[in-house]
């Protein structure tokens, strides 16, 4: 029987990851920094960031495969490469669709880097995601060892992570459920977007922890099916009601920021080749399930509710509510909570707690809207 341990696996992906391993008949170990307990999975309870419960963890286990969920600033993972392909048996390394650069052809494996490719100095000075994932991929490609595999799942559809454009699930749950119209730009929502069912990818991923030709090589675990962003919010609309109002990009990024995620991901047009894992996996596109499929599936899945887990963003609620002229309830909430909504659009985010509240208390007073 293989073991398996997964870092950080109770995300997006780990959910249907471990189940798809397990059926393969592998035995399962998921680090995780809250305890849980579900059936035979083995959970161990740690922050596999900590390099001293890192290392008890993997000196504890001999495991025959370590998938690593885990987000590293590069100069992090530079620290610990080394160690973690030493004390491996083979290492999958979780990186990003997102280190592509634009591309009008499908993108292959071997496709332009942003980070080779992008003359944007500023960018380039920056430690983004779709760059760091990079940089980690050079540093497990620089290393003498060569049991690593590198995967690269695109926009992954799941329980709990839900996008639309650069929107999480936080939210567009909640802007959903509430009845509130979410602001998107619309020269993004008629981009494609290259999104995948995370059934599929754990799929994918077990594939290829359990397959030795996989070492030293990098795979695209996603869908070669892309949807404009229009198509996406059809299925948001219709499952779980939510509206959209149109708006310009420059005042999306104002509300949401994540501006380098806009300009170097979301306003590509993606279309993904997948041709290698499917190779690998002796499968066909027509296997896996159709994007919006998945994505209606997991959307159903709620009941109507957001799940407690997904804690609001109030500061983004507010900027948000300012480019949809509504506002968000505020009755029953803490103190904090209202003050992280006001802070939203106001400066008086960067006073102290009991400089905030007396500012909160004067605007209460002279009737100003965001006190329900």
């Amino acid at each position: 029987m293989k073991k398996i341990l997964l870092l950080g696996g109770t995300g997006a992906m780990g959910v249907y990851l471990v189940p798809a391993l397990a059926k393969r008949g592998c035995e399962v170990s998921v680090t995780s920094r809250a305890s849980r307990t579900s059936g035979e999975t083995k959970f161990i309870l740690g922050d596999a960031q900590n390099t001293s419960f890192l290392k008890q963890t993997l000196n504890d286990g001999s495991y025959d495969c370590v998938v690593d969920f885990m987000n590293y600033s590069t100069a992090h993972f530079k620290e610990r490469a080394s160690f973690l392909l030493e004390n491996s048996s083979k290492y999958v390394f979780l990186s990003s669709y997102r280190v592509f650069a634009g591309c009008d052809a499908p993108i292959t494996e071997s496709s332009p880097r942003l980070l080779d490719a992008c003359d944007d100095a500023q960018y380039l000075k920056t430690d983004e995601y779709g760059l760091a994932k990079a940089r980690q991929e050079n540093i497990l490609r620089a290393s003498p060892k060569k049991n690593w595999t590198i995967v690269r799942p695109a926009i992954t559809f799941s329980l709990n992570r839900f996008q639309l454009c650069t929107l999480e699930a936080n939210m567009l749950l909640f802007r959903a459920f509430a009845g509130l119209p979410a602001a998107l730009p619309s020269e993004m929502l008629a981009k494609k977007a290259a999104i995948t069912w995370a059934g599929d990818v754990a799929d994918m991923i077990a594939s290829i922890a359990l397959e030795p030709a996989s070492a030293g090589e990098d795979f695209n675990v996603c869908s070669s099916e892309s949807k404009s962003w229009n198509d996406v919010a059809e299925v948001y609309k219709r499952e779980i009601g939510l509206q959209i109002t149109e708006t310009s990009l420059d005042k999306y990024i104002w509300a949401v920021g994540g501006k380098y995620q806009v300009m170097y991901d979301r306003m590509f047009n993606r279309v993904m080749d997948n041709s290698k894992i499917l190779k690998l996996m002796g499968t066909s596109q027509e296997s896996l399930t159709p994007p919006l499929e998945g994505l209606s599936q997991e959307l159903a899945k709620l009941g109507g509710k957001m799940p407690p887990s997904l804690k609001p963003n109030y500061a983004a609620l507010a900027r948000m509510d300012k480019l949809t002229s509504v506002k968000t309830p505020l009755n029953g909430i803490s103190l904090r909570n209202r003050l992280e909504y006001f802070s939203g659009t106001h400066p008086v985010a960067a006073l102290p707690l009991r400089a905030c509240k007396k500012a909160l208390n004067i605007a209460k007073s002279k009737g100003l809207g965001f006190m329900n």
